[in-house]
């Protein structure tokens, strides 16, 4: 039973009512794109001094920006937009954020309840709308029930896997004035594994010639990352990054086996593909993670833990399927004593090997002429503190990030799993709002820089200082790279235009500078990290190098 003290009674309007959740919830940072439609929401913040408004070019900026500001705290970004136009606008974020299991509340005003059912201006039945890509859709009806909805809101996106809400708000409910009742925000469940469960488990790791592990985001999620080293050095098992999240494990430790994403050389694949038992932490073995779905075979053992009911077995039928919290499951796996065959540690050795020899940068010191992506990553790895955070785009030019980068601390990586364009700039600027002491440096190709680059002038405004690096070959590269392999010489579609990316930085206000070779990128990095304006460093990179391993000449000659 709630003590009746802990309830507080207030009367105000819905938008008031909005804010003052917010407040309980611990909300500091809201990002938006304005609209009449939520007025009322956008005054209130206006007599609420601990959050600040952030006021994007874009909706579909502003929803990165919240993904990426949830991804660094791990929780709940908040983003607001008007009717249907902005709603349309931030879906991508939307979908983001349920793929990569990210915690959000998104709020959109909506139409005047008397206006219903009319197509008036801008009306969409938002709350159905959203229904495929949100973990949970409401629409408040009703000003007194906002502490209700909005509670629920946030205790929706953060628990088991969690995921984006949307909260549609009436034009009139939020000006009526209803009393409310707001009761005190509830801890975040974390369910731990039976003993029986973690002892069957570990019987089968026993018995297992070549475990391996693979951990996802919900490692990070759960903030088990140390719990999940400890385990991993005393066990003595190899661990595997799922897709896009490398910073789950240090790359640099002997157990580090490499990541299962786009681009990963097939020597590393190899290491899923010859483990007789796989255990999967916090994974919900994507598309992408799995391979297309082929990495595991029928001769393997699976053992799947997760923190949602509905992941554990969703793709692939466990022997053994365990409803945990990672850090919960990892505390009660350490608790029990586990002994590896010496043929599994060998095993793990010959696996490290084989991720070392195929993720070594060999970079040429011709620091005078043009530099190449190997060059570029290299530059980030030694010119750049080990806590410094990267974000990026999708396409092509992020494999060199994923293959050669060595992350060595936790929560330095933010990558979309769903794989949208546009990603890198503004969750940039979501992430350095969380970490504002801390260097945050984007990457993107052209292609996707140039569906989110206003976002810039946002940074500028704000004064939030992040490094955006833009990899220009003026090609849509991942799919060109398809296009060669499946219609070789048919180009169509997939060639770009050439923009000046450094005066269009320059004319928002940004610092920026044209990059042509590595000591140039040198001095400009070392001179972005202290730098109180965001900078932009653009470089110019050649179309034949369309992937790590091929060039578009390979591809036509291998077809």
């Amino acid at each position: 039973m709630v003590n009746e003290q802990t309830i507080e009674t207030k009367t105000l309007t819905g938008g008031q009512g909005v804010v003052e959740c917010l407040k309980k919830e611990g909300v500091t940072k809201v990002f938006c794109v304005p609209g009449e439609s939520y007025l009322p929401v956008m005054d209130a913040i206006y007599d609420t001094p601990s959050i600040e408004l952030i006021s994007c070019r874009h909706e579909g900026g502003a929803s990165f920006m919240a993904e990426g500001y949830a991804k660094a705290t791990g929780e709940p970004g908040v983003v607001m937009a008007t009717r249907a136009v902005g709603g349309t606008n931030l879906a991508i974020g939307v979908h983001t954020a349920y793929q990569d299991s990210t915690p959000m509340v998104v709020f959109l005003g909506q139409v005047h309840t008397a206006f219903r059912g009319r197509e008036g201006f801008q009306e969409v039945e938002l709350d159905q709308f959203f229904s495929h890509i949100a973990k949970w859709t409401v629409e408040i009806k009703e000003a007194k029930r906002v502490p209700e909805f909005v509670s629920r809101a946030f205790k929706v996106a953060k628990s088991g896997r969690p995921g984006p809400v949307v909260v549609s708000l009436p034009e009139d409910m939020l000006r009526d004035t209803a009393i409310m009742k707001f009761m005190p925000t509830p801890p975040r469940s974390k369910p731990a594994p039976s003993v029986s469960e973690i002892e069957k488990a570990l019987a089968l790791l026993k018995e297992a010639d070549k475990p391996l592990m693979i951990a996802g985001g919900g490692v990070t999620r759960a903030n088990a990352e140390a719990e999940l080293l400890t385990f991993v050095h005393s066990a003595g098992i190899p661990v595997m990054a799922s897709f896009r999240r490398h910073d789950v494990f240090p790359n640099n430790h002997d157990l580090y086996v490499g990541h299962l994403g786009l681009g990963t050389p097939k020597a590393i694949i190899e290491t899923a593909e010859q483990a007789d038992l796989i255990l999967v932490l916090g994974s919900r073995l994507s598309e992408i993670t799995s391979q297309d779905y082929s990495l595991f075979n029928d001769k393997q053992t699976l053992i799947h833990i997760d923190i949602s009911e509905e992941i554990i077995g969703k793709v692939f039928i466990p022997a053994i399927g365990i409803l945990a919290d990672a850090k919960e499951a990892l505390k009660a796996m350490s608790n029990l004593s586990l002994t590896l065959k010496p043929e599994s540690v060998q095993w793990a050795k010959e696996r490290r090997d084989i991720f070392v020899k195929h993720s070594e940068l060999h970079i040429e010191e011709k620091t005078n002429e043009s530099v190449t992506y190997q060059q570029s990553i290299h530059i980030l790895q030694t010119e750049l503190p080990q806590e410094t955070i990267f974000t990026n785009d999708a396409g092509n030019f992020a494999t060199w990030l994923h293959n050669y980068f060595t992350f060595t601390k936790e929560k330095t990586y933010i990558g979309p799993t769903s794989g949208a364009m546009g990603y890198g700039i503004p969750a940039a600027i979501g992430a350095k709002c969380a970490n504002p002491n801390i260097p945050v440096v984007s990457l993107s190709g052209d292609g996707g820089a140039m569906m989110t680059i206003q976002e810039l002038e946002t940074a500028v405004r704000y004064q939030i200082p992040i490094i955006s690096i833009i990899y220009n070959n003026q090609v849509y590269g991942t799919i060109r790279m398809h296009q060669e392999i499946n219609f070789p010489e048919r180009v169509i579609g997939t060639t770009l235009g050439n923009v000046n990316f450094v005066l269009l930085a320059q004319a928002m206000g940004a610092s920026a500078e044209f990059i042509n070779t590595a000591d140039q990128l040198k001095r400009a990095l070392q001179k972005a990290v202290s730098n109180p304006l965001p900078t932009l460093l653009e470089l110019r990179m050649d179309p034949e190098q369309i992937s790590v391993s091929k060039t578009i000449r390979d591809l036509r000659k291998n077809r």
